[in-house]
């Protein structure tokens, strides 16, 4: 039986980088992507601080209410007496909605607990109100 010369074998070497490359591209899509879902479609509101606030994973419908007292449905001026038609038109296409209420802290409480005594009439939607936590 001949003998065969051994041939050498190169070292195995496994680069990383472009892995490396491959997981920060992977990386920056989703920031960047989680960027737009947090987007929030109110007027811009002065909010009160909470110290139990907590974040909504799902607003669908946003209910502004102004320094003057002023409603707007995502970002829609209306009146408070259209503002359940308005909410339910859009709830149309889901059964439950989370109804996120934006209210300066220097609007009247009476107006605030209108709006929400409006909204507490509508089946099937969950209030919440919106907050900022303390700095």
């Amino acid at each position: 039986m001949p003998y065969l010369p051994e041939e050498p074998e190169d070292d195995f070497e496994l680069n990383i980088v472009p892995m490396i490359d491959v997981i920060f591209a992977i990386l920056t899509f989703f920031i960047i992507s989680s960027l737009f879902l947090t987007r929030s479609e109110s007027l811009p509101v002065n909010l009160p601080q909470a110290a139990s606030a907590e974040l909504q994973e799902r607003t669908r419908i946003a209910v502004s209410v102004d320094e003057s007292g002023e409603i707007a449905l995502n970002q829609n001026a209306i009146a408070l007496e259209d503002l359940q038609t308005g909410v339910q038109e859009l709830m149309v296409d889901t059964q439950e909605s989370i109804v996120v209420i934006n209210a300066d802290a220097a609007v009247s409480h009476g107006r605030v607990v209108a709006v929400m005594d409006e909204l507490r009439q509508i089946e099937g939607a969950t209030l919440g109100i919106a907050t900022r936590q303390p700095e």
